[in-house]
């Protein structure tokens, strides 16, 4: 590939996207000899037809480096690599418009070609998502997920260097704020220029969609609010979702809980997540129906789950909305202090709040309700119902809306240490890190020579399975599920 071939390549892919027309090819090759640091252009050449957009760009950003067009520092790369993909993205408002008109055919249409444009562009980093260990782990609960995160590149020590005396800004205020769009990024927040967010109605109100650079599953996105506001577990909640997946019937939507503990890894900017994903979750059948009087019209009953979860299902989603609100009030109210349940402590604290998921089935609307109490003790004080101090040492983070449906996102680290574990199990090393070493030994105790990749998936989903059992606010024991029936018979 020579430069000039690849500019010119370039260009006619923008041009293909919809970024620019066929009478600004001249206008564009040279924007983008510029930003490369070139100043020569080949004649009579044509375009290719190589329309490999994350090859094009890799090849024109090291043009630009051995430029001089930006330094050794990760982000800047990432800053410079936004600005040339920013040429093959049409303008917000021209991705609105195009959107609209595919939704006309189509709701899939429309996230079709969004969802295509975005990874084109490298918003969604696909080449950094495929690097992710992914597999299925058998429960009595269905097969779980299991995702060892590996996308997320690690700062280099010269970025972490620059960071300390970069300039400090509120803007945006955060990852989430719509002020992100087209924001051209620095040392210590990501590069945005090639970031678009499509406008939906929900319940009236203007929200944006937008997909996730690093997905955890097919067609990650993000509902976020106009305003950074916090979120909030509410009946509008329930409507916003529900109106979701009524726009995007393909989709499920979700929120993560509004508490610390038991929320997602940003509470400050109300968003949802949504996505063409079926969860383990979504598969799991009831293990019983129960009747709510108030609410005739809603088929209603308790989820086959290691957590808590009430699935409500209608033909009408206001019916669901106001079910919903009647169970979250009475939840954020209830006390059964024989299984360690606490609404509110003495001070006034809410511990009570909910992970809802929406969907449609069929002309159906479906809408899972997960019961989340964020009371920590003496016993456990990183939370009650959070991962304990035993499995911690493969997963302490929070319990979010992803993890809640059945999808493990386990820390990168655990990549090599698994290895190391492996070869602890095989009698090939003689230790493990501290924090691993009495959940390897149980598994070396146990082993019986099968194939250890398998072996290790098995354990490591035993571990997730063990998780939710933690975050299960009433457990699928005797005592656990008699404590739920006293919750159920609360619900009239």
């Amino acid at each position: 590939m020579n430069i000039s071939q690849a500019v010119i390549d370039f260009a006619d892919l923008a041009i293909k996207l919809g970024a620019y027309e066929v009478a600004d090819r001249i206008y564009l090759q040279n924007l983008i000899l510029a930003l490369i640091g070139e100043d020569d252009l080949a004649e009579n050449l044509q375009p290719s037809g190589n329309d490999d957009s994350l090859t094009l760009s890799d090849f024109l950003c090291a043009v630009a480096k051995s430029n001089g067009q930006f330094d050794e520092i990760a982000a800047n790369e990432d800053i410079f690599q936004a600005k040339l993909m920013n040429f093959l993205t049409p303008t917000p408002a021209s991705v609105n418009r195009r959107f609209k008109e595919k939704y006309a055919q189509s709701p899939k249409a429309a996230t079709d070609y969004f969802f295509d444009l975005s990874k084109k562009n490298d918003y969604i980093k696909t080449r950094a998502i495929a690097k992710n260990e992914h597999f299925y782990s058998a429960s009595p609960y269905g097969e779980l997920e299991i995702t060892i995160n590996l996308s997320k590149p690690e700062k280099d020590p010269k970025q972490i260097a620059a960071e300390k005396n970069a300039v400090q800004s509120s803007y945006p205020k955060c990852l989430l704020c719509i002020e992100n769009e087209g924001y051209a990024g620095r040392l210590n927040h990501p590069a945005r220029t090639n970031h678009r967010i499509v406008q939906l109605d929900l319940a009236g109100e203007t929200w944006g969609f937008q997909y996730s650079p690093y997905a955890y599953f097919n067609e990650h996105s993000i509902i976020l609010a106009e305003k950074h506001s916090p979120m909030k577990i509410s009946q509008v909640t329930f409507a916003r979702l529900l109106a979701i997946v009524d726009s995007l019937p393909t989709y499920f939507a979700g929120s993560n809980a509004d508490l610390p503990i038991v929320g997602g890894s940003i509470l400050s900017h109300d968003h949802y997540q949504a996505g063409h994903h079926d969860f383990p979750m979504a598969k799991a059948e009831l293990k019983r129906q129960f009747v709510i009087p108030t609410f005739p019209n809603v088929v209603a009953g308790i989820v086959n789950w290691p957590m808590s979860v009430i699935r409500l299902t209608a033909d009408n989603s206001q019916d669901l909305v106001a079910a919903s609100t009647f169970i979250l009030e009475k939840w954020q109210q209830y006390t059964d202090e024989s299984v360690e349940i606490v609404a509110r402590t003495a001070d006034g604290t809410q511990h009570h709040t909910i992970t809802p998921i929406a969907r449609r089935r069929g002309d159906d609307f479906e809408i899972d309700l997960v019961l989340r109490d964020n009371n920590t003790s003496e016993q456990h004080p990183d939370g009650i119902f959070h991962p304990h101090s035993d499995v911690q040492h493969i997963k302490r983070e929070n319990i979010g809306l992803i993890e809640v449906m059945g999808l493990a996102i386990l820390p990168g680290r655990l990549k090599t240490e698994l290895e190391v574990v492996k070869r602890y199990i095989l009698g090939e090393a003689d230790t493990v890190a501290a924090y691993h070493q009495p959940w390897a030994e149980e598994l070396k105790q146990a082993y019986q020579n099968e194939a250890i990749d398998d072996y290790m998936q098995a354990a490591l989903g035993q571990v997730f399975l063990t998780v939710l059992e933690h975050a299960g606010v009433f457990k699928d024991t005797t005592d656990g599920n008699a404590a739920f029936a006293r919750f159920i018979a609360e619900l009239k």
